[in-house]
């Protein structure tokens, strides 16, 4: 069979290997990763339903990552998981309001970024002996809450390796940023920029398409790689819970093996319903892909009118890690649909020099999308909390909200909704949400006061944050990111 390749979205003849594409994070040409076809890689379900988490990992990898050892894989999976999930399967799903919530956020960081992160450092070292990379490698990214301490966490300590990450200052929830801060390691550092999230990813990807930068790095010793989801090593960990999710509803008796469900997904940066949408492709089940926006509703707008347009007011929400207008992942799902990268390409220098780019939504057939306010996510965490005692963070309450607006589309067909953050993650919220009073108490000591008043435990991660010395306080603006990676990496080796 022949030995699957992966191509950029801007550039279908520029092929590499699966560990080629994890090492380099973005291409050259500023285009995604993705596989050359899906066409080879279909699962037989009957194969995978009954696996447990880990096993169904290694399955679902093998096929994407086909230039690895068997091995390779296994000490990849058994590694990245080893004692590092508050439960056994890593995952839970719970019934919740006539659908199911995909609780994703039982690792380290209280994040669904755990899914991926705890297990992109191993998949990276990996890449790195198949293909000879001798340079020491720098995690270079940016992020809108959660995949910032769940990369530190990822690739703390971890040997030629070093990390870099940067955030918006104030585009951040407290918890969020007191996490990333207080990082221990010898090969980590945090900064903070001025302006918002899409300021700093754009930044971001400005320094991966600066060959000269890159050259000069590479000239010391060092090569870049990112840890966001334009990375498809962080993407492609992610199908599985899809297929975990949509097993464990068969294995309860819910539905039949073949027959279909809807996942319900708050989104921001795209890539966590991407990876539903390959799961599809590979052969899962999906009737709908939901959307879920929260007051940033370009998406929305986007999948009910084909118009993507950036020049429209940014909004801080409740739910920080959505506040995002420029969804990187969404040049995956355009390279599959149009199948033609210089029309993808022409896609992204029309967004870049002109805020916008339209398409015929009918191309999109197999999303659903929606919005959620700000005065409905607050009241849906309280109502859920109320009718199934369960507590929910900000960005999960958008995926409820959103699922009970599409109830008519959505049909009899079962839903599952993915939870994306621990609610103490986001104490403010949730707390006035539940009680009705406003407080202006420090988020760390409101985490408390929700335990003590839920009976709902918070996850160790987060309890000793409030004593957790502070090692990084750099602030920079978008203009200053490149030389403080330079200072980091040259003036201090």
């Amino acid at each position: 069979m022949k030995k699957l390749e992966y191509i950029s979205t801007r550039d279908e003849n520029k092929k590499v290997t699966a560990s080629k594409a994890i090492v380099s994070g973005l291409s050259d040409d500023g285009g995604l990763f993705i596989p050359e076809s899906f066409e080879n890689i279909k699962f037989n379900l009957d194969e995978l339903y009954s696996l447990p988490y880990r096993e169904l990992t290694k399955s679902i990898l093998k096929p994407f990552l086909d230039d690895f050892s068997e091995e390779q894989i296994s000490l990849s999976v058994d590694e990245a998981y080893k004692d590092k999930f508050d439960i056994e399967e890593l995952v839970n799903i719970i019934p919740i309001n006539n659908s199911y919530l995909l609780e994703l956020w039982h690792g380290p960081t209280s994040a669904f970024k755990d899914m991926a992160l705890t297990l992109l450092p191993h998949l990276l070292t990996a890449s790195s002996k198949n293909i000879n990379e001798n340079n020491e490698i720098v995690i270079l990214t940016a992020t809108s809450g959660d995949t910032g301490k769940a990369a530190l966490e990822g690739f703390k300590d971890v040997d030629n390796t070093k990390i870099i990450v940067f955030y918006p200052k104030d585009g951040v929830s407290y918890a969020q940023e007191k996490q990333m801060v207080t990082t221990e390691g010898s090969n980590t550092s945090v900064i903070s920029v001025v302006g918002n999230f899409d300021d700093t990813q754009n930044a971001v990807k400005e320094i991966f398409n600066d060959q000269e930068f890159n050259n000069y790095l590479f000239e010391n010793g060092f090569k870049l790689s990112s840890a966001n989801s334009i990375n498809i090593g962080r993407l492609l960990p992610q199908i599985v819970y899809y297929y975990y999710s949509y097993f464990n509803l068969v294995n309860n008796g819910v539905i039949k093996l073949g027959e279909p469900v809807n996942f319900v997904v708050p989104s921001g940066n795209f890539g966590d319903i991407l990876a539903g949408y390959y799961a599809k492709l590979t052969g899962l089940p999906v009737n709908k892909l939901v959307c879920a926006s929260n007051k940033n509703n370009i998406l929305t707008d986007f999948f009910t009118t084909g118009e993507y347009n950036i020049d429209r007011e940014f909004f801080k929400t409740t739910s920080p890690s959505m506040d995002i207008l420029i969804s990187s992942n969404l040049e995956r799902l355009l390279y599959d649909k149009l199948k033609d990268s210089k029309a993808v390409e022409a896609l992204m220098k029309d967004l870049k020099e002109n805020n916008f780019f339209k398409l015929n939504p009918e191309l999109f057939k197999e999303f659903l999308a929606e919005y959620a306010t700000e005065d409905e996510v607050f009241n849906k965490i309280k109502e859920v909390y109320k009718s199934n005692n369960v507590l929910i963070d900000p960005h999960t309450s958008v995926g409820v909200v959103v699922k009970d607006k599409l109830e008519k589309e959505l049909g009899e067909i079962p839903t599952i909704i993915l939870s994306t953050a621990n609610p103490y993650k986001f104490p403010k919220t949730v707390y006035e949400s539940i009680t009705g009073n406003e407080s202006s108490e420090n988020e760390l000591d409101l985490q408390e006061k929700l335990e003590a008043i839920t009976g709902i435990k918070r996850p160790e991660p987060l309890k000793d944050l409030k004593n957790k010395k502070v090692n990084h306080s750099k602030n920079v603006t978008k203009e200053d990111m490149k030389n403080s990676i330079a200072e980091i990496l040259i003036e201090e080796k």
